[in-house]
């Protein structure tokens, strides 16, 4: 089986191959570009033209989505990974033709799916969703603390400020709302106005609300995330690398041979 291997060693050689990569990359963006496209209305023949190219692009997937499933030496490994099974079932449901029956609407998502290929193409990408994904569990923490924050908040200005204004501190529920408006800045400070006009100080509630919230725990949800992503970057880098000596390792062993060459020389 010499042909299959030097085909394989092919296959593999145009997997890693930079511009090959830079390719597929392109053909994702045109086939982002092409499902922009069909969205506006335009004469029926460059429609056509659109269905057609549609079809090529997802005939290429298939071809790329084969040439990286042949690249792989151990076949079972290819579907280990959770990115390789999301392509490949993208990639088959796209050149399934069901563009003239009830499930066009399936067919149009199923293509617009296609654009995600970009993370799994892109390491880069790929740490940074893995990063979040791994954040979360820390961030519900963090979201559960703002809750509290924001229902201790919303109950005591339900209190103060219904008379003031019913439609945006009538309840819990509203004044929920309301705050989620004050800690995105949407006018927030038409709201702190109104109630400065009969509690002067209010603006105390609004500022401490705001440093809570917009600023003290948007920066733990940013330390959070960036603390996860160095890591998912050194486990990639240790993946990368395996095997391989770093520099801290070198400078390590260079220091244990010159303590060496000199209890020798003692």
């Amino acid at each position: 089986m010499r042909w299959y291997v030097s085909l394989q060693n092919h296959f593999i050689s145009l997997k890693n191959n930079r511009i090959f990569e830079l390719f597929v990359i392109a053909i994702i963006i045109f086939s982002a570009l092409l499902i922009g496209l069909n969205t506006y209305d335009i004469p029926q023949f460059y429609r056509h033209v659109l269905k057609t190219l549609d079809y090529a692009v997802s005939i290429f997937f298939l071809v790329e989505i084969s040439i990286r499933f042949l690249a792989e030496k151990n076949k079972g490994n290819f579907f280990k990974n959770g990115w390789n099974i999301f392509d490949t079932l993208v990639v088959v449901l796209s050149l399934i033709p069901i563009e003239d029956s009830e499930m066009v609407l399936l067919a149009r998502l199923i293509r617009i799916f296609r654009v995600l290929r970009m993370v799994s193409v892109i390491p880069e990408l790929r740490i940074l969703l893995a990063s979040l994904f791994k954040a979360l569990p820390q961030l519900g923490y963090v979201v559960m603390l703002m809750f509290i924050i924001f229902y201790i908040y919303a109950a005591a200005g339900s209190m103060f400020f219904e008379k003031i204004n019913s439609e945006l501190w009538g309840d819990v529920s509203i004044s929920l709302l309301t705050l989620f408006r004050v800690m995105t800045f949407e006018d927030w400070t038409d709201v702190m106005y109104e109630t400065m006009k009969v509690y002067p100080l209010s603006w105390m509630y609004y500022i401490s609300f705001i440093f809570l919230t917009a600023f003290a725990f948007l920066n733990m949800v940013i330390g959070i995330v960036v603390n996860v992503m160095e890591q998912e970057h050194q486990h990639a880098y240790d993946e990368e690398h395996d095997g391989e000596p770093t520099i801290i390792d070198l400078h390590a062993e260079i220091q244990e041979l010159k303590q060496m060459l000199k209890d020798k020389q003692l």
